[in-house]
C-alpha cells in the first residue's frame, strides 16, 4: 500500500482590529502573503493535493483561496467543511475519513489548537516544539506521511516529514520556479505544465490613469521580482468577472481604486506555462491611491508617467499600443 501524505496548513495571520466576530475575521496583508507563499512552496515541492479540505471561517477560506491560486489548484477541488472550524481531534479525523479513498495526498486548512492537537495525535513519537512554543504558528505547514486508509487514522500512525514556516521559504520562490520551468520548457519537458489549470490562461489587466495638467498619466508598478515595469495583471478569479478580477489586482498590486470601463480597451497574448495566456485590458480612472507602504503588495514600486514614456517602459508591444490608444481616446474626448 502506498504512503499517503497529509498537508496541514494553519490559516494566515488574521485581523483582530475589525471588531468582527471570530468566524468572520479576515486576513491581514501578512496573512495573505504568507498563504500565497506556502502555496508556492507546496507547488515547488511537487506536493499538489488530490483533495483539499478547509474550514469555512473567513480567515481559513481566504488562506485556501490564496494558497490554491499559488499552487495552480482549482477551487472546485475544495470541500468547505464546518467540522474543521471546531477544535477537537475527533472532528478533524471525521472530516478526513470522508476523503475519497483514491486520494493519496490531502491538504487540510484550519485553526489552532485543533491542528496542533491533530498533528501531535497522528505523529509517532515525541513532537519537537520550537523554542517559541508554537508548533504551527500562522501560515505554517506540517507534512505528514502514513500508510493506511483515511477512515482508519489512529494515534501515532504518521511520521512528520517537515514543519515549515513562511520565513523559511525563499522570498523569490515563485521566480525560482518560473526560471526552472523556463529551462524545462526549453529542454522539451512538458510534464511540469500538468498541474496548471486551464483557467490560469485567462487573465485581466488594468491601465490605471489620471489627468494631470490636461494630459493623461499612467501608473506603472514593478514586477514581483522588481526587475521591470508592468501594469497590474493577474489570473481571472473563478468566482469573479474579468472586470472585477482586474479591479481586485489593481488594488492588491498597486493600491489603487477607480472606475473601470465596462468593456476592455483590447487584448494581448503572451506565452507562459507551456501555453498562451490571453489578457483582457481595462482602463481605470483612478479615484483613490493608498499611501506608500499601505497596500497589500507595497514591496512593489510604483510611478506615474506620461503615456509615451509608459509605452517605452513596458515590455509587451501590444500592451504599449493599448496604452497609446487609451491616451489618444482621452485626448479626443
Amino acid at each position: 500500500m502506498k504512503d499517503k501524505t497529509l498537508l496541514v496548513l494553519r490559516h494566515g495571520k488574521s485581523d483582530w482590529a475589525t471588531g468582527l466576530e471570530d468566524f468572520h475575521r479576515p486576513l491581514v496583508s501578512r496573512g495573505r502573503i504568507g498563504s500565497r507563499k506556502m502555496g508556492a512552496w507546496i507547488r515547488h515541492l511537487d506536493l499538489l493535493p488530490d483533495a483539499v479540505l478547509s474550514s469555512p471561517a473567513e480567515r481559513a477560506r481566504m488562506t485556501t483561496v490564496h494558497a490554491c491560486k499559488a499552487m495552480g489548484v482549482s477551487l472546485d477541488m475544495v470541500r468547505w467543511d464546518e467540522r474543521l472550524y471546531a477544535t477537537s481531534v475527533e472532528e478533524h479525523l471525521t472530516a478526513l475519513a470522508d476523503c475519497p479513498k483514491t486520494a493519496q495526498r490531502v491538504m487540510l486548512i484550519g485553526h489552532n489548537p485543533g491542528l496542533e492537537e491533530l498533528v501531535e495525535y497522528l505523529a509517532a513519537g515525541a513532537v519537537e516544539v520550537p523554542a517559541d512554543g508554537k508548533l504551527l504558528p500562522t501560515s505554517a505547514l506540517a507534512q505528514l506521511e502514513m500508510t493506511g486508509d483515511w477512515k482508519g487514522l489512529k494515534r501515532a500512525c504518521a511520521r512528520i516529514v517537515a514543519v515549515t514556516r513562511p520565513a523559511e521559504v525563499p522570498e523569490d520562490i515563485e521566480a525560482i520556479d518560473k526560471a526552472q520551468d523556463k529551462e524545462k520548457a526549453k529542454a522539451g519537458d512538458e510534464e511540469k505544465w500538468g498541474p496548471v489549470p486551464d483557467y490560469f490562461f485567462t487573465q485581466s489587466a488594468v491601465i490605471p490613469y489620471r489627468i494631470a495638467d490636461g494630459k493623461p498619466e499612467i501608473m506603472l508598478i514593478t514586477s514581483r521580482k522588481g526587475t521591470r515595469w508592468v501594469l497590474p495583471k493577474g489570473v481571472k478569479e473563478p468566482e469573479l468577472s474579468l472586470r472585477d478580477s482586474a479591479s481586485k489586482e489593481a488594488f492588491e498590486e498597486a493600491g489603487v481604486r477607480g472606475e473601470l470601463d465596462a468593456e476592455p480597451i483590447g487584448h494581448y497574448e503572451y506565452a507562459k506555462w507551456g501555453g498562451i495566456c490571453k489578457v483582457a485590458v481595462f482602463p481605470m480612472a483612478v479615484s483613490e491611491c493608498l499611501p506608500d507602504g499601505e497596500w497589500e503588495e507595497s514591496h512593489r514600486e510604483r510611478q506615474w508617467v506620461g503615456a509615451k514614456e509608459a509605452k517605452g517602459l513596458l515590455d509587451e508591444p501590444e500592451l504599449g499600443k493599448l496604452v497609446g490608444n487609451l491616451a489618444k481616446w482621452l485626448a479626443d474626448r
